[in-house]
């Protein structure tokens, strides 16, 4: 009986040690790249877009995968869905991004307002406009986009199988070219599905399915 008292004692804190470590590997990262937040999360109703993003301040020890790095004013700032992160203190810190800075793709999900006949594109309090061949330009908010009404939602962002084994590393190095890419096609800065057409295409040939 003894015995078996101390087999079930073994057993629960080997548990318990397992437990923590998983936990630790959750608030560093874990193995995926998911990030855990100090500071909540706040719901970005603006123009109905209706996602949540980590408030502005809050902080994460290691980046999401696929956070691009972009040198900007001789700072260096990340991106990744739609939030910007500066390092600071061997952590990552949620920031506006300065005017001007450019971005190689739009956040997966983003509002699109159109105003004096040109698109922005909104996400979690910040507005791009397209430069065909650069990518997409941090702007200060125009003039009436406190009064007009957004375009209908845009397509969630398509699923990338790696046909050939592609890495992880990769499938984000061409994924981001190929969206490069796209914004130098004719009516790829003003129609989402033009842009969209463009990167599958572009996917397909270096090997990938994009559904």
């Amino acid at each position: 009986m003894k015995r078996n008292r101390l087999t079930v004692l073994a057993a629960a804190l080997a548990l318990a040690a397992g437990s923590v470590a998983a936990q630790e590997r959750h608030d560093h990262g874990g193995h995926d790249g998911a990030a855990r937040f100090r500071g909540g999360m706040v719901l970005d109703q603006r123009y109905h877009h209706d996602h949540y993003y980590p408030a502005q301040g809050a902080s994460v020890g290691v980046l999401p995968r696929g956070a691009v790095s972009i040198d900007f004013g001789g700072s260096n700032y990340f991106f990744h869905g739609g939030v910007w992160f500066r390092p600071l203190g061997g952590r990552f810190v949620v920031v506006v991004p300065p005017i001007g800075i450019f971005v190689p793709l739009l956040p997966p999900a983003y509002a699109t307002l159109w105003l004096g006949g040109i698109p922005y594109y909104y996400a979690d309090d910040v507005y791009y406009t397209a430069v065909p061949g650069q990518g997409y330009q941090v702007v200060a908010p125009p003039a009436g986009a406190d009064t007009v009404q957004p375009a209908p939602p845009t397509k969630p962002q398509p699923v990338i199988y790696p046909r050939n084994g592609q890495s992880a590393q990769q499938t984000e190095t061409d994924r981001q070219e190929c969206n490069r890419w796209a914004t130098t096609q004719p009516a790829a800065m003003a129609d989402a599905d033009v842009f969209q057409r463009a990167v599958a295409a572009c996917m397909d040939a270096r090997g990938y399915t994009v559904r």
